[in-house]
């Protein structure tokens, strides 16, 4: 039986998230998928963050982009009003410990000095690893109640189909959102390309009124796989899910590992993808290969 690591934020509990030097750590240390985030800046570069504000906890501020810029500082500002320039000034490798409940800043190996990457860096770095055997999971970050902060779905989402095609990546690759919007327009100018559903309580509402049967829903906005927040994850969300695959979000213990597993899920997302390979060997289940570079790689 196949069941799938995936690694969120490439692993935000080992490494940076959503970083060059954390994707190829977690490449190297072996998952079926790697989980990234992208929106779009002012000067519209598909660039990864899981924010659509600059977040104080993984960004920094180093500079202004140029002498009197005078959006400096970016932290906090909207994505969307920035360009490439004033987001490349972020140091984004070192996870700030403001919170003390946060626990990745006790985990994450800080890399400082990293730059936010652009999904086609991303993709670059993917083949320069030769990761044919690993799928690309691109979560658009899209939020219908903020407009102000967000592309039309339809033309974001044709932007990354773009560039996965461009880097001959579609075919091993998935698009996934909470914005069901982004789905339909996925099957549509993608329809070979998988598509992932994400659901949680707070987003549910975006769609209107789904009734009881959720995955029933989901597949009929085009998705080819829900994936819940793990809590909603039970018998009888299974049950209804029926032939429609279930990649459960975002698992951090062994423990509850082991209980969607039972379940019958078919992807784990984690933040830990380490702590999930030692479940895979107990389980004797199949683990995914650690990817080297095919050529040097900076990053």
């Amino acid at each position: 039986m196949r069941v799938e690591i995936h690694g969120h934020r490439g692993a935000r509990g080992l490494w940076p998230e959503n970083t060059l030097p954390g994707l190829s750590r977690t490449l190297e240390l072996g998952v079926h998928a790697l989980e990234l985030d992208v929106a779009l800046s002012a000067d519209r570069r598909l660039v990864l963050t899981h924010d659509l504000h600059v977040s104080a906890i993984t960004s920094a501020d180093t500079r202004p982009a140029h002498p009197g810029d005078e959006q400096f500082p970016y932290v906090g500002k909207a994505i969307n009003s920035l360009t490439l320039a004033q987001l490349r000034t972020l140091d984004v490798g070192v996870r700030l410990p403001r919170h003390p409940d946060d626990p990745f800043a006790l985990t994450q190996a800080p890399l400082p000095d990293t730059r936010m990457p652009t999904l086609g860096a991303v993709l670059g770095l993917v083949g320069a690893y030769g990761a044919d055997g690993v799928r690309l999971h691109v979560e658009l970050k899209s939020d219908p109640t903020r407009p102000e902060l967000c592309p039309d779905p339809a033309d974001f989402t044709e932007l990354v189909v773009e560039e996965l095609d461009r880097h001959g990546r579609l075919d091993n690759a998935a698009i996934l959102s909470f914005d069901w919007r982004v789905i339909a327009a996925a099957a549509e100018l993608a329809p070979g390309t998988q598509r992932f559903a994400l659901i949680e309580e707070d987003t549910l509402h975006w769609h209107g009124c789904l009734g009881d049967d959720v995955p029933a829903a989901a597949r009929a906005a085009g998705a080819t796989t829900i994936s819940p927040e793990h809590v909603l994850v039970t018998p009888e969300f299974m049950a209804q899910a029926a032939d429609l695959p279930v990649a459960a979000w975002t698992v951090n213990t062994p423990e509850r590992a082991a209980e969607l597993l039972d379940l019958g899920v078919a992807g784990i997302v984690t933040d830990y993808p380490d702590r999930m390979r030692e479940l895979w060997r107990e389980r004797g289940l199949p683990l995914p290969t650690p990817v080297r570079p095919l050529r040097p790689v900076a990053v």
